[in-house]
């Protein structure tokens, strides 16, 4: 069993973020609910996106890193025969075409090329920087930002409804994945233009929107006394990463910087160490057969 939460908080809320907050918008807010600076989120949600957003706050801050990369899955709206220069419905229409000729096949046959590795292009109202600038930024001052394209993976791409001009879909994506890039480019194959009409984040590794908690819910939660309740605490945030159980010594040693020689089934790249009762006290990353150097350790946090 985890040790209990403390004030300051040490652990991880999974928000469902309502459409026209920022992800920024959202840390403020729970940083007024849990009277604590040190708040964070791990990957950021469009303004106009809903669903899942995970925030850490305390020491859980500094394991925001490890959430980030992994499997999302989104379920949203394409408007096709529409282009946007934002690629979503928040921008300037850019091109019209009808779209008479398409049917529920010819969609779901463009829809395969888009899945496994692919070669994508960010939108250009992005927050990728150029030359230390947020590509954003220059698009609104109207200069042209040629983003270069990167390589990410598609684990599925599936058309759940089609009413034309209207299709709706699950898409389950690598980290870093633009699913705005996504609605354009499928538009662009079909000669017809698209843009992202809706977005929902249904899931984050093992996270789930089902399980996501509102806002409201949250301040409620903090105006009955329960917000322990709503927290997942600090030692159980890393639920997806290999681990391995530790001494007391052996945490010891951890403290002084020192590596372990430890026996840990498979090959992963990086673990979480755990004391007997079950409390995080450090990532470990290898160095060399059957060593294990600290990364990161968690003296305090629980």
């Amino acid at each position: 069993m985890s040790p209990k939460l403390t004030n300051p908080y040490n652990g991880l809320l999974n928000i469902n973020k309502s459409a026209g907050m920022t992800s920024h918008d959202v840390v403020n807010r729970v940083r007024r609910v849990l009277g604590q600076k040190r708040v964070g989120h791990a990957g950021t949600l469009d303004p106009a996106a809903t669903g899942i957003l995970l925030v850490c706050a305390g020491q859980a801050t500094r394991l925001v890193e490890y959430l980030v990369p992994g499997i999302k899955t989104y379920q949203g709206t394409i408007r096709l025969g529409q282009a946007t220069d934002t690629y979503d419905s928040e921008g300037e229409f850019t091109s019209e075409t009808e779209t008479d000729h398409l049917d529920r096949e010819t969609v779901e046959a463009a829809m395969v090329s888009f899945t496994g590795d692919i070669e994508q292009v960010p939108p250009a109202y992005s927050a990728i920087k150029r030359d230390g600038v947020p590509a954003y930024k220059l698009a609104r001052k109207g200069k042209d930002v040629n983003l270069p394209a990167r390589r990410i993976r598609i684990e599925s791409f599936e058309l759940l409804g089609w009413n034309q001009p209207e299709l709706t879909f699950r898409i389950v994506c690598q980290s870093g994945t633009y699913v705005r890039s996504i609605a354009h480019d499928l538009g662009a194959a079909l000669e017809v233009g698209g843009y992202l009409q809706s977005l929902c984040r249904t899931g984050s590794g093992s996270w789930r929107v089902e399980d996501a908690l509102d806002l409201t819910a949250l301040e409620q939660a903090a105006a009955d006394g329960r917000l322990e309740s709503v927290i997942r605490p600090f030692s159980d945030v890393l639920t997806d990463m290999p681990g391995v159980t530790i001494t007391e010594k052996e945490i010891a040693q951890l403290g002084y910087g020192q590596e372990l020689p430890l026996e840990v089934e498979g090959r992963p790249e990086i673990i979480c160490a755990r004391a007997e009762t079950g409390r995080l006290v450090a990532i470990l990353v290898p160095n060399g057969t059957n060593r294990w150097r600290p990364k990161k350790v968690f003296p305090e946090a629980g």
